[in-house]
């Protein structure tokens, strides 16, 4: 593939930043658009330490018209990779109007901006949320979606607006890609994932426990109906995850479309299977404790792959022990993330 020029929206969160490793490595020029509220500057200052590459960076928010259009003046992009976006659940049921706002109203604005400038490429990070509790799993990409919070439904309205426009507009190139569960770091313990306050996810809540952040791990429910009651999910390496993205942005040079496709190994793991396989990477024991389950969860979600597999000549690399491994290099290595 041809080196692009790229706009990467969110680029300095977990996600984002990782994902700039691999297109930079890969050859393309990226400009970062992030407002910081969820990523870091530091983690912009280590992708370019590991890459050896320059790239971008604007502080701004989706919202702000202007910015995007003075972006799009500048720059003459040949597509977009968007990850900006408020990513918490239990927020977005607290907060669910400046989810809508910031995540669906922040999209159409980008969506503006490219129009008028003619950038018909965009690759969505959406989210395996948009399925709900599913109906079976392995998960595919035709099951029926039925988000059941403020943050899966504003990734399912996004969806919904994309598929719109390519629609009304079959000359645009747009890949959904819905993610299972990112864990993991770079393999340079450079950069990983640094929550704000308390981790709302699994994996980072573990290494925050070993290496002596909190006390013990939450583990909400203990009594479903799994092999060791605790809730499955697919885990995915965030290394893979990042170059899921390239091979989406590779696939849509081949002609206009509109593609979906989970990514996420195809395999279920559950709390105590990762918190075990954690022990094992970092050598060190993780006391939890067993609470009532949350509402809302959901007791079994994992991906069937086949079509990213098939389609975009992808498919997970990085096993549990992996993630692991780089997630309490990264933790090991800078215990307080990068503040």
């Amino acid at each position: 593939m041809a080196a692009l020029s790229l706009l990467v929206t969110g680029g300095a969160g977990f996600i984002g930043s990782h994902t700039c490793v691999e297109l930079l490595n890969a050859g393309h020029d990226i400009v970062v658009l992030d407002n910081l509220s969820n990523g870091s500057i530091k983690a912009l200052d280590a992708v370019r330490r590991v890459t050896n590459r320059a790239l971008e960076f604007e502080r701004g928010d989706l919202r702000d018209a202007d910015c995007l259009h003075r972006l799009f003046e500048m720059r003459r992009f040949d597509a977009v990779i968007h990850f900006g976006g408020l990513k918490a659940v239990g927020e977005s049921v607290e907060k669910p109007l400046m989810y809508y706002d910031n995540n669906v109203a922040g999209t159409l604005r980008l969506i503006d901006a490219m129009r008028a400038h003619g950038v018909k490429t965009i690759v969505f990070s959406s989210s395996a949320t948009v399925y709900g509790n599913p109906e079976r799993v392995p998960a595919t990409e035709d099951l029926p979606t039925r988000a059941t919070n403020p943050y899966g439904r504003s990734k399912l309205m996004i969806e919904q607006l994309l598929c719109d426009l390519h629609a009304s507009d079959p000359s645009w190139r747009i890949s959904l890609l819905r993610y299972f569960n990112p864990v993991g770091a770079h393999a340079s313990g450079e950069m990983g994932e640094d929550p704000r306050g308390a981790p709302n996810n699994l994996m980072p809540y573990i290494a925050q426990v070993a290496v002596g952040r909190r006390p013990h791990l939450r583990v909400y429910g203990d009594d479903y109906p799994t092999p060791d009651g605790t809730g499955v999910r697919d885990y995915i390496h965030v290394v893979d995850l990042a170059l899921g993205h390239l091979a989406a942005l590779e696939y849509l040079q081949q002609g206009p479309r509109l593609a979906v496709h989970n990514l996420g190994t195809g395999k279920g793991t559950s709390v105590f299977d990762a918190l075990r396989a954690f022990e094992r990477a970092s050598g060190r024991s993780i006391p939890y404790v067993v609470e009532g389950r949350r509402p809302g969860d959901i007791a079994t979600s994992y991906a069937d792959t086949s079509k990213a597999r098939r389609e975009l000549g992808w498919s997970a690399r990085f096993d549990l022990d992996d993630m692991c491994r780089d997630a309490w290099r990264w933790q090991s290595k800078h215990p307080l993330g990068f503040g």
